[in-house]
């Protein structure tokens, strides 16, 4: 099985990890991404709700101006907007498209979040759904801010010679 073992430099669309830690590693045609949380380490912020991501994204995941709506389901619905566009630009910085992504795992500190991340998740896959595991877990690093984390895999076939 080819796998690169070249250090992973990161480009601007990539989901960066916390640690040191590779945000993702091809084997063969596969490529694993590591989890993805709702963080910019470079710029020290943690999405905690509608105003942490573009205003477009806010209101296609359902920002309504109520403020006791949006700030019930604005962090779940904010955190998994920005998770699933992280796996989004990753795979296609790759080369890639999410339908290329065929399993998820999904961690949620809180399960009656699913609901309102499904509705985000199903926007990012029309055609076709991923295998899907869900977990619940009692924390998350780096703060308990974090509500979801979501690792995926992908097959991206290499160039054959």
């Amino acid at each position: 099985m080819n796998t690169s073992t070249a250090p992973i430099k990161p480009s601007a669309n990539t989901a960066k990890p916390l640690a040191k830690y590779a945000p993702y590693r091809r084997a063969g045609d596969f490529v694993f991404l590591s989890g993805v949380i709702a963080v910019e380490p470079e710029r020290g912020l943690i999405v905690k709700g509608f105003a942490d991501i573009p205003q477009e994204a806010a209101l296609l995941m359902g920002q309504t101006g109520e403020f006791s709506s949006d700030i019930k389901q604005g962090p779940i619905l904010a955190q998994s907007w920005f998770v699933l566009n992280k796996i989004k630009t990753t795979v296609e910085s790759l080369g890639g498209e999410m339908k290329d992504v065929f399993k998820l795992v999904q961690y949620f500190k809180n399960l009656d979040h699913f609901a309102l991340y499904s509705s985000v998740r199903n926007r990012f896959f029309e055609d076709i759904s991923p295998a899907s595991t869900v977990v619940e877990v009692s924390e998350m690093l780096p703060t308990p801010d974090i509500l979801i984390e979501v690792e995926a895999t992908a097959y991206l076939p290499l160039p054959r010679p």
